[in-house]
């Protein structure tokens, strides 16, 4: 509004006459000149207009002191004629009122249409923002891999979706809501696709953030609008990814429980509860939170079931392998099985992923095919980083992080019976120095005390080469020593596995909700506190020094290790075992 009044005041006084900059003693020359034709006195203020037709506004210091000045040659040339001195009055410029009046006329139009529009953007703002995916009878159980338990399950779904009669003749209910639970990248929302795709009904999918605004009421409106989209195309499926976005456990905010996105989760527990007829209305919704949703969107009625789409198992992972490498020249020496076996812990996207840089390496290195050694270099990359051969590293810094690989093989070798080593390098990737990657000889659900033991010797085997060979210790092991600790207090507080603390339980899960949990208190006091970093130092040492012990007994092999790692600077399994065969 201060643009616009500006640009009227800038019409009003500009247009319609050019105006000349002129001070007080430019006026006193110009009279004195005789190049002023008029002049209209006002206080302190002279409008003159000069004889070439300009105006000004000149700043007088008084009336008495411009008569002193050029007194005289004023009387003189009104004498003559030639200049006049008009009364004080307001003049109007026809040609600056017009602007004006064009400058207005301007604004109501502007503000006419703003208001138009504004009116129906106002009702679009409280429309749901779902979208009906068309793309999804497309996509069946077939396109998803490694997942045939979930699958399973949610062809009751489909089935239901596709002869509702079936299980009402019995008397049945079907579930209302159902929420995949998983890691990120696991197919949540390909399984929920999947579902639509086999039933061959319309899918709703939205993020739960689409629900959350800043202007209160605006999510519930949306909520209400989704249902009543769902209800016109039913049966259909309505998908909500990232639902605690709206759905966490409410009195967890400083808004009480009247902040906009509690008012949204209500007005979900509302249509879900069926105060309305949803019959044929499936929901589903993913999340990798399951823990901080509200209890009451977890009750039968709403979400009656909870599947947990897990990390694929090497099964899952060769499965999902053959389905990303389908449209993907593979060369003769590419294992699938083999390439499963050493992405334990990879999820769906993971693996795709990885199947997408091979094809980025090959396509790199001119290849026709997808190569064993492409698909190694990709993994590589996924886990680590990028190679950095260009690195300066100086003598000394190479020896110690060939002592440092060789400490993590060693001990993985000896103490970790439950993998075995695929490759040790020195050339630096991303930030770490360099790698010992080893590859576990079968998939597990549960680690044992004695495992996780030996895993903090395999970690910090670096740490200790260092100190044994070099005499001196390095920076490069504060990733290793920390990874070794964080087990070491997990044994301590979530695991029970301490004999000087118990089989108790101290671990608060690390989240804090700002309102409901702002001045909560560890659920144990500081005497216990003390007492578990006392045991997790304790762990920690006494797993240094059975690291120490080992790798003194071991010094030749560890020596061989490294000097081979100097030597090539990077070595297979084979390689690493005939080290130990010497």
């Amino acid at each position: 509004m201060l643009v616009v009044a500006y640009l009227i005041y800038m019409f009003a006084v500009g247009f319609g006459a050019s105006q000349t900059k002129m001070v007080y003693s430019d006026l006193v020359n110009s009279i004195k000149s005789e190049q002023v034709s008029s002049m209209l006195v006002s206080g302190n203020t002279v409008t003159v207009t000069l004889t070439n037709g300009d105006k000004a506004k000149v700043k007088i210091p008084s009336l008495d002191t411009l008569q002193a000045d050029v007194g005289k040659e004023m009387n003189d040339q009104m004498d003559k004629g030639t200049l006049k001195q008009e009364a004080y009055e307001t003049k109007i410029s026809w040609t600056a009122v017009t602007n004006i009046i064009l400058i207005i006329v301007f604004i109501c139009v502007f503000f006419f249409g703003f208001l138009r529009k504004g009116g129906s953007g106002a009702t679009n703002f409280t429309k749901s923002r779902a979208r009906l995916n068309e793309n999804t009878k497309n996509v069946t159980f077939k396109d998803v891999a490694g997942a045939d338990e979930e699958k399973a399950e949610l062809a009751e779904i489909v089935e239901f979706l596709k002869n509702p009669q079936k299980f009402v003749s019995l008397g049945a209910r079907i579930p209302k809501g159902v929420l995949l639970v998983g890691s990120p990248g696991t197919g949540k929302t390909l399984l929920a696709k999947a579902v639509a795709g086999e039933a061959k009904v319309p899918f709703f999918s939205i993020s739960g953030s689409d629900f959350v605004e800043l202007y209160v009421g605006v999510g519930a409106s949306r909520v209400r609008d989704l249902f009543e989209q769902a209800k016109k195309n039913r049966p259909c499926i309505v998908f909500i990814d990232e639902i605690d976005a709206v759905g966490r456990k409410r009195g967890a905010g400083m808004g009480g429980g009247h902040d906009e996105r509690e008012q949204t989760l209500n007005q979900l527990l509302v249509e879900m509860d069926g105060f309305g007829e949803n019959e044929g209305v499936i929901m589903m919704a993913a999340t990798n939170r399951p823990d901080i949703l509200d209890p009451a969107l977890l009750r039968p009625g709403r979400f009656d079931r909870q599947i947990v789409v897990d990390v694929p198992d090497v099964k899952g992972r060769e499965a999902i392998l053959k389905v990303h490498s389908a449209k993907k020249p593979l060369a003769n020496d590419v294992d699938l099985e083999e390439i499963a076996k050493a992405t334990a812990g990879y999820s769906g996207a993971d693996l795709e992923n990885l199947m997408n840089e091979s094809a980025i390496f090959a396509a790199r290195r001119n290849h026709l095919e997808i190569t064993r050694k492409d698909i190694e270099d990709a993994n590589l990359k996924v886990m680590m980083g990028t190679e950095k051969r260009s690195r300066i590293i100086t003598e000394k810094e190479k020896k110690l992080t060939a002592f440092h690989e060789a400490g993590h093989a060693v001990l993985a070798k000896l103490v970790d019976k439950t993998s075995h080593i695929h490759k040790v390098s020195i050339i630096p990737r991303g930030r770490a120095g360099g790698y010992t990657m080893y590859v576990p000889d079968e998939d597990k659900m549960y680690t044992s005390k004695n495992e996780m033991l030996d895993r903090i010797i395999v970690m910090l085997g670096g740490r200790v080469a260092e100190e044994l060979t070099m005499d001196d210790i390095s920076t490069g092991a504060s990733s290793d020593i920390q990874r070794a600790t964080d087990i070491a207090r997990q044994m301590v507080t979530k695991y029970g596995m301490s004999e000087a603390i118990g089989p108790v339980s101290y671990d608060d899960g690390g989240e804090v909700f700002i309102g409901r949990d702002f001045a909560h208190s560890k659920a144990y006091s500081e005497k216990t506190a003390a007492d578990i970093d006392a045991e997790v130092k304790h762990i920690m040492t006494l797993q240094y020094r059975k690291t120490e012990q080992i790798l003194t007994e071991n010094m030749a092999v560890l020596t061989r290790v490294a000097e081979k790692l100097l030597e090539k600077e990077t070595i297979d399994g084979q390689e690493f075992e005939e080290c130990f065969n010497i």
